[in-house]
């Protein structure tokens, strides 16, 4: 595929896919989120059920992630499968997610390992969730429980997926509408330093093993100001991204994870305009998003090595994919050539899989049927692949 005037990337480069332990493995039914799918009068439109029936089926994924080129995988552990009940760390999930790791070494993939990705153990919820004041210290304790797990060969891992977004959750009282500004409430300032503390805990967990890189994934907005509303797109943004770039200053990496933009007005954020074109999640086709949301984390949190953790669109036409990561790749090349340190770029997601509520917003590289639990690899994974093996980007065609 490339030729001499591709775009390379750094030697040992990590190229590869996300997933999410509740929206890929099926039945994870101690977590709060299920709980919440199955609750009277529920406001999910539609249950995980058995989602991708991935806990059984991992091997494969893997297997078909490898073979595609790819040299890291991220997916994450259920704390509510490993802690189901206080205190109770299940042995026999653990040598779950212990397979799962020595499958991946096998395969010769980069295992990075997420603690947590939204879902909690329901006993956990009860107790009051991120709001409850022991919340940081149940957080730690987990990490200790998992241990196990990384010791099998885990250089990476993420304490918190987005703690930016739980805090916008934690904001409201009725739960999100939509995982981007414009349909979010305010994030919770309780909530917000309950998840610093809880990421500075469990890192500090991490840090007495040796040989853990650890750091969490924010969700960058790439906010744009009307004009005129400057200092309103600033104070609208300041508590949503950079209070948890910034906290993110010493950590061993951060991960940056980039959909779309969001236009903030007199009154505050807005939803896209009715003319540009939308992905299956409503959000606007942006991928210039990966590149302001690296560079703006590179510049608050001051150094960290950045990993772009999530990146990609909710679409049918695998093409239009193809065209957005390409997009987004050759921004982020630039962010890079401009001094900026990425470790590696990882696509969301794997799979399509179960999205908060709906299996509809087809996020994967790889498609799943709902019937049978059949993959099939789509085009873009291929096209995808073949850049981490080569570890070069086509230049852009001039239009």
């Amino acid at each position: 595929m490339p030729n001499e005037d591709a775009l390379s990337f750094p030697d040992g480069f990590l190229w590869g896919a996300a997933t999410a332990g509740h929206q890929i493995e099926g039945n994870n039914v101690n977590s709060d989120y299920w709980h919440r799918e199955y609750a009277p009068g529920t406001d999910v439109p539609e249950p995980s059920g058995d989602a991708c029936d991935s806990y059984h089926r991992y091997r494969e994924d893997i297997a078909l992630l490898a073979g595609l080129g790819f040299t890291t995988y991220r997916f994450g552990i259920e704390w509510s499968r490993i802690e189901p009940a206080p205190g109770h760390v299940s042995r026999a999930e653990l040598d779950h997610y212990q397979r799962m790791v020595a499958a991946c070494h096998e395969a010769g993939l980069t295992p990075m390992v997420t603690l947590n990705h939204f879902t909690v153990p329901q006993w956990m919820h009860a107790r009051g969730w991120w709001w409850d004041e022991a919340a940081p210290e149940l957080f730690a304790g987990f990490t200790e429980a998992a241990l196990p797990v990384l010791r099998e060969g885990v250089e990476w891992v993420c304490t918190i997926n987005e703690p930016n977004i739980v805090a916008c959750i934690a904001g409201s009282q009725e739960g999100a509408a939509n995982l981007v500004a414009h349909g979010l409430a305010r994030p919770s300032a309780r909530v917000s330093e309950q998840l610093v503390r809880a990421h500075r805990l469990s890192r500090e967990v991490l840090a007495r093993e040796g040989g853990i890189r650890s750091g969490w994934a924010v969700a960058t907005q790439a906010i744009h100001a009307l004009p005129g509303s400057e200092q309103v797109a600033r104070d609208y943004s300041r508590p949503m991204e950079e209070f948890f770039l910034e906290a993110s200053r010493g950590d061993d990496w951060l991960g940056v994870q980039a959909y779309t933009r969001t236009f903030v007005g007199p009154d505050g954020p807005l939803p896209p305009a009715d003319d540009v074109e939308k992905t299956l999640t409503g959000w606007e086709y942006f991928p210039d998003a990966l590149a302001i949301g690296v560079r703006n984390a590179w510049s608050h949190a001051e150094g960290v090595p950045i990993v772009v953790t999530e990146n990609g669109i909710a679409t049918q036409d695998d093409n239009r994919r193809v065209d957005y990561t390409r997009d987004a790749l050759h921004g982020l090349h630039e962010a890079m050539s401009d001094g900026i340190d990425v470790r590696g770029y990882l696509h969301w997601s794997a799979l399509d899989n179960y999205e908060w509520g709906r299996y509809s917003p087809t996020f994967g590289l790889i498609a799943v049927d709902r019937k049978t639990f059949r993959r099939t690899v789509k085009p873009s994974a291929r096209w995808l692949g073949d850049i981490a093996r080569h570890n070069a980007l086509p230049r852009a065609v001039a239009a």
